[in-house]
């Protein structure tokens, strides 16, 4: 009977993994998925789709939409790669990963 209620327990601690693998899963996706999408609107469309509107905008002596198509998306996207670093390390605590 002892064996029986091992493999219960084995089964259980499975799923219980496979459930908080999944969880993990998803919210990484969730996170990257954000990320690519501010990612693609900051470098499509700011620095480019909307460049004569935010050109209307001046940023120090520039026009932003100059500055955004310049500089702007290269600072969002390391700053995006810091957001990425610190939230995937509290998944990871949260998940127990290593």
């Amino acid at each position: 009977m002892s064996g029986s209620l091992e493999q219960t327990s084995r089964a259980e601690e499975t799923e219980a993994r496979a459930k908080r693998n999944r969880a993990y899963w998803r919210a990484n996706t969730i996170l990257i998925r954000n990320l690519l999408l501010v990612w693609a609107f900051v470098s499509l469309g700011c620095s480019i789709l909307f460049v004569p509107l935010l050109n209307k905008i001046q940023f120090g002596s520039l026009p932003l939409g100059f500055w955004m198509a310049q500089q702007g998306s290269i600072f969002t996207f390391v700053i995006l790669i810091f957001i990425y670093a610190i939230q995937m390390d509290r998944l990871d605590r949260k998940y127990r990963r290593k």
